[in-house]
Protein backbone atom coordinates (compact mmCIF):
# COMPACT_ATOMS: atom_id res chain seq x y z
CA UNK A 1 0.00 0.00 0.00
CA UNK A 2 1.04 3.38 -0.94
CA UNK A 3 -0.18 5.32 2.39
CA UNK A 4 -0.45 4.23 5.73
CA UNK A 5 -4.32 2.79 7.14
CA UNK A 6 -3.81 5.50 9.60
CA UNK A 7 -3.82 8.12 6.43
CA UNK A 8 -6.59 5.92 4.75
CA UNK A 9 -8.74 6.22 7.50
CA UNK A 10 -8.28 10.16 8.36
CA UNK A 11 -9.01 11.10 4.11
CA UNK A 12 -12.24 8.45 4.65
CA UNK A 13 -13.08 10.79 7.30
CA UNK A 14 -12.77 14.06 5.30
CA UNK A 15 -14.67 13.14 2.76
CA UNK A 16 -17.66 12.13 4.70
CA UNK A 17 -17.57 15.06 6.52
CA UNK A 18 -17.48 16.97 2.77
CA UNK A 19 -20.12 14.78 1.89
CA UNK A 20 -22.54 15.68 4.61
CA UNK A 21 -21.83 19.91 5.30
CA UNK A 22 -22.01 20.21 1.11
CA UNK A 23 -18.56 21.48 1.53
CA UNK A 24 -15.91 20.67 -0.71
CA UNK A 25 -12.29 19.92 0.62
CA UNK A 26 -8.85 19.84 -1.38
CA UNK A 27 -8.02 16.24 -3.36
CA UNK A 28 -6.30 13.38 -0.85
CA UNK A 29 -3.71 13.31 -3.64
CA UNK A 30 -2.91 16.46 -3.25
CA UNK A 31 -1.41 16.25 0.44
CA UNK A 32 -0.52 12.19 -0.47
CA UNK A 33 0.62 12.58 -3.97
CA UNK A 34 1.80 8.63 -3.89
CA UNK A 35 -1.75 7.40 -2.90
CA UNK A 36 -2.90 4.86 -5.57
CA UNK A 37 -5.79 3.08 -6.96
CA UNK A 38 -6.03 0.24 -4.37
CA UNK A 39 -5.61 2.93 -1.42
CA UNK A 40 -8.36 4.81 -2.52
CA UNK A 41 -10.65 2.19 -3.05
CA UNK A 42 -10.01 0.99 0.68
CA UNK A 43 -10.83 4.38 1.48
CA UNK A 44 -14.35 4.34 -0.61
CA UNK A 45 -14.97 1.26 1.17
CA UNK A 46 -14.31 2.59 4.69
CA UNK A 47 -17.16 4.84 4.44
CA UNK A 48 -19.49 2.60 2.31
CA UNK A 49 -18.63 0.60 5.43
CA UNK A 50 -19.47 2.95 7.93
CA UNK A 51 -23.08 3.97 5.96
CA UNK A 52 -23.89 0.20 5.98
CA UNK A 53 -23.55 0.20 9.90
CA UNK A 54 -25.57 3.36 10.18
CA UNK A 55 -28.65 1.29 8.31
CA UNK A 56 -27.71 1.45 4.74
CA UNK A 57 -27.85 -1.15 2.34
CA UNK A 58 -26.25 -2.29 -1.21
CA UNK A 59 -28.74 -1.88 -4.29
CA UNK A 60 -25.69 -1.88 -6.72
CA UNK A 61 -22.72 -0.53 -8.19
CA UNK A 62 -21.70 2.24 -10.72
CA UNK A 63 -19.04 2.04 -13.33
CA UNK A 64 -17.82 5.63 -13.65
CA UNK A 65 -15.53 7.46 -16.35
CA UNK A 66 -16.35 4.66 -19.30
CA UNK A 67 -16.93 6.52 -21.85
CA UNK A 68 -14.13 8.42 -24.21
CA UNK A 69 -16.37 11.45 -24.07
CA UNK A 70 -16.03 11.42 -20.10
CA UNK A 71 -12.33 10.53 -19.59
CA UNK A 72 -11.63 13.30 -21.74
CA UNK A 73 -13.90 15.71 -19.46
CA UNK A 74 -12.34 14.57 -16.38
CA UNK A 75 -8.79 13.85 -17.73
CA UNK A 76 -8.12 10.37 -16.75
CA UNK A 77 -7.15 6.98 -19.23
CA UNK A 78 -9.49 4.36 -17.00
CA UNK A 79 -13.17 3.55 -16.02
CA UNK A 80 -13.10 2.90 -12.06
CA UNK A 81 -16.45 1.82 -9.67
CA UNK A 82 -18.65 2.63 -6.80
CA UNK A 83 -21.55 1.67 -4.88
CA UNK A 84 -24.66 2.58 -4.98
CA UNK A 85 -26.69 2.41 -1.29
CA UNK A 86 -30.41 2.15 -1.18
CA UNK A 87 -30.23 6.22 0.79
CA UNK A 88 -28.81 7.24 -2.47
CA UNK A 89 -31.96 6.30 -4.91
CA UNK A 90 -33.90 9.47 -6.08
CA UNK A 91 -37.54 9.49 -7.37
CA UNK A 92 -39.22 11.04 -10.34
CA UNK A 93 -41.24 13.71 -9.60
CA UNK A 94 -39.67 14.49 -6.01
CA UNK A 95 -37.63 17.40 -6.58
CA UNK A 96 -33.40 17.47 -5.22
CA UNK A 97 -33.10 20.34 -3.10
CA UNK A 98 -29.76 21.45 -4.93
CA UNK A 99 -27.72 23.47 -1.98
CA UNK A 100 -27.23 19.97 0.16
CA UNK A 101 -24.73 18.89 -2.83
CA UNK A 102 -21.24 20.18 -4.17
CA UNK A 103 -20.90 20.54 -7.78
CA UNK A 104 -23.45 17.98 -8.95
CA UNK A 105 -24.16 16.62 -12.71
CA UNK A 106 -26.58 14.25 -14.20
CA UNK A 107 -25.52 11.14 -16.54
CA UNK A 108 -27.43 9.56 -18.75
CA UNK A 109 -27.11 5.83 -18.38
CA UNK A 110 -28.75 2.71 -19.91
CA UNK A 111 -28.94 0.45 -16.64
CA UNK A 112 -29.37 -2.73 -15.82
CA UNK A 113 -31.16 -4.97 -13.09
CA UNK A 114 -29.41 -8.45 -12.09
CA UNK A 115 -31.90 -11.69 -11.84
CA UNK A 116 -28.98 -13.81 -10.82
CA UNK A 117 -25.47 -13.23 -9.38
CA UNK A 118 -22.49 -12.72 -11.36
CA UNK A 119 -19.11 -14.38 -10.73
CA UNK A 120 -16.18 -12.88 -9.85
CA UNK A 121 -12.92 -13.58 -11.42
CA UNK A 122 -13.04 -14.26 -14.66
CA UNK A 123 -16.97 -12.90 -15.48
CA UNK A 124 -17.54 -13.08 -19.35
CA UNK A 125 -20.12 -11.70 -21.47
CA UNK A 126 -21.89 -14.46 -21.47
CA UNK A 127 -22.18 -14.62 -17.78
CA UNK A 128 -23.56 -11.05 -17.54
CA UNK A 129 -26.31 -11.61 -20.41
CA UNK A 130 -27.33 -14.80 -18.59
CA UNK A 131 -27.38 -12.58 -15.49
CA UNK A 132 -29.31 -9.51 -16.36
CA UNK A 133 -33.12 -9.66 -16.54
CA UNK A 134 -34.19 -6.24 -17.03
CA UNK A 135 -33.01 -3.10 -18.97
CA UNK A 136 -33.71 0.12 -17.48
CA UNK A 137 -34.14 3.98 -18.34
CA UNK A 138 -31.25 5.94 -15.91
CA UNK A 139 -30.05 8.97 -14.26
CA UNK A 140 -27.17 9.27 -12.57
CA UNK A 141 -26.33 11.44 -10.31
CA UNK A 142 -22.79 12.66 -9.24
CA UNK A 143 -21.61 14.78 -7.51
CA UNK A 144 -17.59 15.57 -6.80
CA UNK A 145 -16.77 16.14 -2.32
CA UNK A 146 -13.22 17.61 -3.70
CA UNK A 147 -12.65 21.17 -4.52
CA UNK A 148 -13.61 22.50 -8.26
CA UNK A 149 -13.54 18.86 -9.42
CA UNK A 150 -10.16 19.38 -9.11
CA UNK A 151 -9.72 15.61 -8.81
CA UNK A 152 -7.29 12.45 -10.47
CA UNK A 153 -8.41 9.09 -10.63
CA UNK A 154 -7.54 7.79 -7.22
CA UNK A 155 -9.33 10.79 -5.99
CA UNK A 156 -12.43 9.76 -8.03
CA UNK A 157 -12.24 6.43 -6.23
CA UNK A 158 -12.12 7.28 -2.75
CA UNK A 159 -15.12 9.75 -3.13
CA UNK A 160 -16.97 6.41 -4.35
CA UNK A 161 -16.30 7.39 -8.11
CA UNK A 162 -18.18 10.71 -6.98
CA UNK A 163 -21.67 9.08 -7.42
CA UNK A 164 -24.62 10.74 -5.36
CA UNK A 165 -27.63 9.25 -6.27
CA UNK A 166 -29.44 6.94 -8.78
CA UNK A 167 -33.10 7.58 -10.28
CA UNK A 168 -34.82 4.67 -12.27
CA UNK A 169 -37.70 5.26 -14.72
CA UNK A 170 -40.10 3.08 -15.07
CA UNK A 171 -39.83 1.01 -18.23
CA UNK A 172 -38.68 -2.52 -17.53
CA UNK A 173 -37.23 -4.10 -20.65
CA UNK A 174 -36.09 -8.03 -21.50
CA UNK A 175 -32.45 -7.89 -22.13
CA UNK A 176 -33.34 -10.12 -25.46
CA UNK A 177 -35.98 -7.87 -26.49
CA UNK A 178 -33.36 -4.57 -26.72
CA UNK A 179 -30.11 -4.02 -28.69
CA UNK A 180 -28.33 -2.44 -25.38
CA UNK A 181 -25.18 -1.88 -27.77
CA UNK A 182 -26.80 0.46 -29.98
CA UNK A 183 -29.37 2.81 -27.90
CA UNK A 184 -29.81 6.73 -28.87
CA UNK A 185 -30.20 8.86 -25.97
CA UNK A 186 -30.45 12.30 -25.35
CA UNK A 187 -30.75 14.51 -22.20
CA UNK A 188 -32.81 17.52 -22.22
CA UNK A 189 -32.66 20.43 -19.30
CA UNK A 190 -35.26 22.40 -19.17
CA UNK A 191 -36.65 21.57 -22.82
CA UNK A 192 -33.48 21.88 -24.77
CA UNK A 193 -31.40 19.25 -25.90
CA UNK A 194 -28.22 19.48 -24.52
CA UNK A 195 -26.20 15.64 -24.61
CA UNK A 196 -26.58 12.92 -27.01
CA UNK A 197 -25.03 10.01 -27.07
CA UNK A 198 -24.92 6.07 -27.98
CA UNK A 199 -24.45 3.48 -25.62
CA UNK A 200 -21.67 2.21 -28.07
CA UNK A 201 -19.50 4.88 -26.62
CA UNK A 202 -19.49 2.55 -22.55
CA UNK A 203 -16.61 0.98 -23.28
CA UNK A 204 -17.58 -0.47 -26.51
CA UNK A 205 -20.56 -1.97 -25.35
CA UNK A 206 -22.56 -1.55 -21.68
CA UNK A 207 -22.23 -5.18 -21.53
CA UNK A 208 -18.17 -4.96 -21.45
CA UNK A 209 -18.49 -2.46 -18.72
CA UNK A 210 -20.94 -4.83 -16.88
CA UNK A 211 -18.23 -7.89 -16.46
CA UNK A 212 -15.34 -5.36 -16.43
CA UNK A 213 -17.58 -4.26 -13.60
CA UNK A 214 -17.84 -7.46 -12.24
CA UNK A 215 -13.56 -8.51 -12.45
CA UNK A 216 -12.43 -5.47 -10.74
CA UNK A 217 -14.41 -5.39 -7.32
CA UNK A 218 -13.90 -9.04 -6.84
CA UNK A 219 -10.62 -8.07 -6.06
CA UNK A 220 -12.18 -6.14 -3.02
CA UNK A 221 -14.19 -8.82 -2.10
CA UNK A 222 -17.06 -7.30 -3.51
CA UNK A 223 -19.77 -9.38 -5.53
CA UNK A 224 -22.69 -7.75 -7.81
CA UNK A 225 -26.30 -9.79 -6.64
CA UNK A 226 -29.05 -10.93 -7.94
CA UNK A 227 -31.65 -7.50 -7.47
CA UNK A 228 -28.49 -5.06 -7.80
CA UNK A 229 -28.93 -2.37 -9.79
CA UNK A 230 -26.22 -2.20 -12.63
CA UNK A 231 -25.15 1.45 -14.07
CA UNK A 232 -22.49 0.97 -17.06
CA UNK A 233 -21.43 4.34 -17.40
CA UNK A 234 -22.64 7.42 -19.56
CA UNK A 235 -22.24 7.66 -23.29
CA UNK A 236 -22.26 11.25 -22.93
CA UNK A 237 -20.62 14.22 -21.19
CA UNK A 238 -21.66 15.10 -17.52
CA UNK A 239 -24.02 18.34 -17.58
CA UNK A 240 -23.93 20.82 -14.16
CA UNK A 241 -27.11 21.51 -12.44
CA UNK A 242 -29.05 24.30 -11.46
CA UNK A 243 -31.84 25.34 -9.07
CA UNK A 244 -35.15 24.92 -10.75
CA UNK A 245 -33.44 22.24 -13.73
CA UNK A 246 -36.02 19.67 -15.04
CA UNK A 247 -34.23 17.34 -17.00
CA UNK A 248 -35.84 14.56 -19.08
CA UNK A 249 -33.50 11.88 -20.46
CA UNK A 250 -35.03 9.69 -23.52
CA UNK A 251 -33.87 6.58 -24.49
CA UNK A 252 -35.13 4.65 -28.10
CA UNK A 253 -36.99 1.76 -27.61
CA UNK A 254 -36.12 2.00 -23.75
CA UNK A 255 -38.44 4.88 -22.70
CA UNK A 256 -37.00 8.06 -20.04
CA UNK A 257 -36.53 9.06 -16.95
CA UNK A 258 -37.17 12.52 -15.65
CA UNK A 259 -35.00 14.36 -12.56
CA UNK A 260 -36.14 17.88 -10.88
CA UNK A 261 -34.13 20.12 -9.04
CA UNK A 262 -34.96 23.22 -6.12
Amino acid sequence: MAVSDTIRAQLAAELAGAEATAVAIDPPTAAHPDLDAVDAYEIQLINIRRRLDAGAKIAGHKVGLASEAMQKMMNVDQPDYGHLLDDMQYFENTPIDRSRLCYPRVEVEVGFILGDDLPGDGCTRDDVIAAIEYVVPSIELIDSRIKDWKITLPDTIADNASSCGWILGEQRIALADIDTGNIDARLHRNGEVVAQGNSSAVLGHPLTAVSWLANTVSSFGVRLRKGDVILPGTATRAIDIDSGDHFVAEFDGLGSVTLDFV
